[in-house]
């Protein structure tokens, strides 16, 4: 018998953190995309892009654990799980990239007294890399745990 993982994928911890990947991620993409100056800069389009495929990545897992929740049938077939590692790690690792890089850009941009671009133009880049780095702490979260799981498989 298998031990429960709390946070594996099928689990209402994992469910939660999907959630809160998709929402901090749609955040995100929201707070960058509320101008189209970010076109400019390639961190902000980076951003952009991995937010882009986070966004569907996190809220399919969603539905598939609140579905395995519901019916009370956690997701355990090898295979699945090792896409589902991988995916997490290569999301996870360019959305630390995404985030790191937007923030320092903005922070250059909002430190050079305004020539770079309007405060709340800034301030706003700032919030969307900050929403990145919570998107990747929970996305962490998730990665660890599956794959604390993967070995007992």
């Amino acid at each position: 018998m298998m031990e429960e993982v709390p946070g594996s994928v099928g689990t209402s911890a994992s469910f939660g953190l999907r959630l809160g990947q998709t929402l901090f991620s749609s955040a995100s993409l929201l707070f960058m995309s509320m101008s189209v100056e970010f076109y400019s800069y390639t961190p902000f389009c980076f951003l952009v892009t991995i937010m882009g495929l986070v966004i569907p990545w996190s809220f399919t897992l969603a539905l598939i654990d609140g579905y395995s929740v519901l019916v009370k049938c956690p997701l355990r077939q090898p295979g699945i799980l090792v896409i589902v590692v991988v995916g997490d790690w290569v999301l996870s690792v360019l959305t630390l990239a995404a985030a790191c890089s937007t923030a320092s850009v903005a922070e250059l941009m909002f430190r050079t007294d305004g020539s770079g671009c309007p405060p709340n133009l800034c301030s706003r880049y700032l919030i969307s890399a900050a929403m990145a780095f919570l998107s990747w702490f929970l996305s962490l979260g998730s990665s660890l745990f599956n794959l604390w799981l993967l070995p007992s498989l």
